[in-house]
């Protein structure tokens, strides 16, 4: 009996030695328990398609991007050449001297393909002064772009590029934009890539800006950055409100006010430059002033609203209809003139050869006349 004790305990002694050793130098021979991880994931899309994300835009991006293109444009820029090379004796002692390289200034914006036989709307200062422009589009490709025509004064030119079958843009009903409603502003800023940015409407209508000579834009707090000229502003749907113009920046980057032109001006504009190669607006020739409390007092008159006649081109159709200088212009075809943007917004929509209705308040007196609109004339963009 003692015997096999003596045995037990030393078979005893020697595995709790072995399970010592393996414990301190090879501790992974020993089995382990693996813990279980226990994760809870989203549900899977049913038959194979995507799952829908609640609160996602994605289909709106997914149906817009395709129809926004980058572009790229070139200026060819002359060198400098140096006046000495014009002195007779210089050139008498050296002869002539070769003339300055051509040097490359290079540009970029956004554009949205409106139709699928080529035709994109962009920015006019995207493309102002350019020599080249390429436009590249969602898939990768790139055509050279030719300029149908351009309207300077709203900001808006159309090109066209020689493919076909192009995904172009659905466009949305102005009238049922609200201030609240979420916007996607869709770009190339600063030429990193195709950029999707969330935002809202901030509000309708923003005029006053200095910004083009016909205003009426869509402030947004989507980011818009530079690069993003002439993108799409979209709806949830994906349908183009707007095209991104503007930003207010003290330091060039985005501050939550950006601004795009609607589609309601858009469009119009669009067809008349494809159509005839330019905007027709009406025009009669006269230059207007805002009226302020001061100027209101000084020419006793009741209130601040209208436009005041600060002067007229002699010969054009404001002066063959008698209007005058200090002229308060009240009213255009019954609709009311509050101030001059609005003034300049109204004959612009008039036809050129049609006739209007002015109502004007004269000293005490109001006076009602008809005018024969004119043709606005062609933009010219001062040079410094």
């Amino acid at each position: 009996m003692n015997r096999l004790w003596l045995i037990f305990a030393q078979t005893v002694t020697i595995a709790l030695a072995v399970l010592f050793v393996v414990t301190t130098l090879k501790p992974e021979w020993l089995p382990h328990d693996k813990p279980t991880l226990t994760l809870q994931e989203a549900a899977s899309a049913s038959n194979g398609g995507e799952a829908i994300a609640q609160g996602s835009y994605r289909e709106a991006a997914r149906t817009a991007l395709p129809a926004v293109v980058h572009i790229y444009t070139t200026q060819k820029i002359k060198a400098q050449r140096h006046p000495l090379f014009e002195d007779p004796i210089f050139r008498h002692f050296f002869g002539d001297r070769p003339e300055g390289k051509q040097q490359r200034n290079s540009g970029l914006g956004s554009g949205v393909i409106v139709s699928a036989s080529g035709y994109i709307l962009t920015n006019f200062h995207v493309i102002e002064a350019a020599d080249d422009i390429q436009v590249s589009l969602n898939d990768g490709k790139t055509y050279k772009a030719t300029v149908i025509g351009s309207d300077p004064e709203s900001d808006l030119a159309i090109l066209q590029i020689k493919a076909e079958k192009l995904p172009a843009i659905t466009f949305g009903q102005m009238e049922t934009l609200r201030v609240g409603d979420v916007v996607l502003a869709i770009g190339n800023p600063f030429g990193v890539g195709q950029t999707v940015t969330m935002g809202i409407v901030s509000a309708l209508s923003r005029s006053h800006l200095g910004i083009n000579t016909f205003e009426n834009f869509i402030q947004t707090d989507a980011a818009i950055n530079p690069g993003n000229s002439g993108g799409a502003l979209v709806d949830i749907q994906g349908h183009l409100v707007g095209i991104n113009t503007a930003i207010y920046s003290r330091t060039g980057g985005s501050h939550g006010i950006g601004f795009a032109i609607p589609v309601s001006s858009v469009r119009s504009i669009m067809e008349q430059i494809i159509q005839t190669g330019t905007v027709t607006r009406g025009w009669i020739g006269v230059e207007a002033q805002e009226i302020t409390p001061e100027l209101a007092e000084s020419f006793g008159l009741p209130d601040n609203e209208g436009a005041l006649i600060a002067g007229l081109m002699r010969k054009s159709p404001a002066d063959a209809a008698g209007i005058r200088p200090g002229d308060v212009l009240l009213s255009i075809n019954g609709k009311p003139v509050k101030d001059p943007q609005i003034m300049l917004d109204l004959i612009a929509a008039l036809k050129p050869e049609e006739r209007a209705n002015f109502r004007l308040r004269r000293d005490q007196n109001i006076i009602e006349t008809q005018v024969k609109i004119g043709k606005r004339p062609p933009f010219k963009r001062e040079r410094e």
